[in-house]
């Protein structure tokens, strides 16, 4: 994704700046039947996903990521604040044996020092200063501060008369704890962890905030939300949390500090007094969700200025406590099956299992003309395509290279399998695309019968290239990766480039 940013945006040092706008998941695991992080990484590596957020350091996990490139944010759990608050010397160690044992081959981006500590764990809120200090320093020691960034995830509750944005403050309470980590993460070029649920707040306004301004659904100029100080207009809850944040940091003089909101999604299933957390409801805010991000809109207050966001979750995590909605936040169950489909493709974006579309699968520009090979070989073969039509004096015979041949054999075997996300992979040389590649007589499956031109699809996250895909062996088992594929594990709905 080729993203423009304003002047503006070089006043903030954000880690991720040089490349606009992503978007990550959370990978929870109270799951009973969690997959190995093997089939995990598979997962995420099918659907191209470059940014994580664990909520722990967990080794096994670690080690499966390693050499894929995907960025990922490690956590400090919750249950360990307090001794890495406590002691330069733990958190040090804490560093030593969870971020620099896994480097270089893993590619930590961010330390998550526990997860809304002020809210959730508040005899620990003491420490957290220090937690968060202690843990720089040992970074700092290892000449690794400007590469991996230290700062911890707040809920937005903190936040109080978040609405209009512009009289925002944090609550008073936290103010003495708040105010030296706000300046600590601005001295570091580090950034303001936020937990954003529009879900919860309409929840909880009793009718007062409007289902279609929770879900990013377009409003008439009418209905939009007015902040009467600043005269900005506010078309959905999202932005005007982000931007209550954004007047409580300047409210304690901390103005140039960006936000990345670490946890935002929609339940899409809950109890019977949880209505609106339906499928329907879930793929509208997730699918608006990713496009408002990546279109690098901003907020009103910050127009431009990215907003990198993580979608809460991978999964659904069926042994989480509470209401049945905290069950179900995730974009597939435990088998990988996809909850439901994102429908991206209105924006130009697109997703591998998204029918509603006319989408093709083809091989990816660039891509290593060996691999291409060995994954054309399988699909004429194991995966059991018709390739007759590519032979000598055959409507798809010209033009004749491995590039040509290969888009048409993916694409077949892609509808062969209707069409559902990881069945358009093959190792990474594959991507969707919604530009027919039918060309002069060579009608590919799925064709309207209008002729179009090759294109790569256009991607949810910057496009990065992975040093484990780009040195696997040609001679891939591309008949277990189909199997993986059909019952599931490979399974998803959403592709980032």
């Amino acid at each position: 994704m080729g993203a423009s940013f304003l002047l503006l945006l070089l006043a903030f040092s954000v880690a991720f700046a040089d490349e606009g706008a992503f978007i990550g998941v959370n990978i929870g695991t109270s799951l009973s039947s969690m997959p190995s992080p093997t089939q995990v990484v598979a997962l995420l590596k099918s659907q191209q996903i470059h940014h994580i957020r664990l909520y722990d350091a967990d080794p096994a996990m670690l080690a499966a990521l390693s050499n894929s490139n995907i960025r990922v944010t490690i956590s400090v759990p919750n249950d360990q604040i307090l001794a890495v608050g406590q002691s330069n010397s733990t958190a040090a160690n804490w560093i030593t044996r969870n971020v620099i044992a896994h480097l270089p081959s893993v590619n930590i981006t961010s330390v998550a020092v526990g997860s809304e500590i002020l809210t959730s764990l508040p005899h620990a809120a003491p420490v957290l200063f220090s937690a968060l200090r202690f843990m720089h320093s040992a970074l700092v020691a290892a000449n690794l501060d400007r590469q991996i960034k230290v700062s911890t995830p707040h809920s937005s509750s903190i936040i109080l008369d978040s609405f209009p944005p512009s009289q925002a403050f944090f609550n008073r309470t936290w103010e003495p704890i708040l105010s030296p980590i706000l300046k600590f993460l601005q001295s570091t070029d580090s950034y303001f962890m936020l937990n954003v649920y529009p879900y919860y707040d309409y929840l909880q306004s009793n009718g007062v905030v409007p289902l279609d301004y929770a879900l990013f659904r377009p409003l008439p100029p009418n209905k939009e939300a007015v902040d009467a100080n600043t005269l900005l207009h506010y078309t959905n809850v999202f932005d005007a949390v982000v931007d209550a944040a954004y007047f409580a940091m300047a409210y304690l003089n901390v103005t140039n500090l960006p936000v990345v909101v670490m946890e935002s999604g929609w339940p899409h299933k809950g109890d019977a007094n949880e209505a609106d957390a339906t499928i329907d409801n879930a793929n509208t805010y997730n699918s608006n969700l990713i496009r408002h991000v990546l279109n690098n809109t901003g907020t009103p207050k910050h127009p431009g200025i990215p907003v990198s966001t993580f979608i809460y979750e991978l999964y659904d995590e069926d042994e989480r406590p509470g209401a049945m909605s905290e069950k179900f936040w995730g974009l597939f169950n435990g088998d990988g099956v996809p909850a439901y489909t994102l429908h991206l493709t209105g924006s130009g974006l697109v997703l591998a299992n998204d029918t509603t579309n006319e989408t093709y699968c083809i091989a990816k520009d660039g891509a290593d003309e060996k691999m291409l090979q060995a994954a054309l070989d399988w699909a004429c073969g194991q995966g059991k395509v018709d390739c007759s039509v590519l032979q000598q004096g055959q409507p798809c015979s010209d033009p004749d290279t491995v590039n040509e041949h290969a888009s048409y054999a993916f694409n077949a075997y892609y509808h062969k399998m209707g069409m559902t996300a990881g069945s358009c992979y093959f190792n990474g040389v594959a991507v969707v695309t919604t530009t027919d590649p039918s060309h002069d007589t060579c009608k590919f499956p799925g064709s309207n019968g209008k002729n179009g031109t090759f294109g790569n699809g256009t991607s949810l996250a910057p496009s990065t290239n992975s040093s484990a895909d780009s040195s696997s062996n040609a001679h891939l088992d591309y008949g277990r990766e189909a199997i993986f594929q059909f019952i599931g594990v490979l399974l998803s709905n959403l592709l980032l480039l």
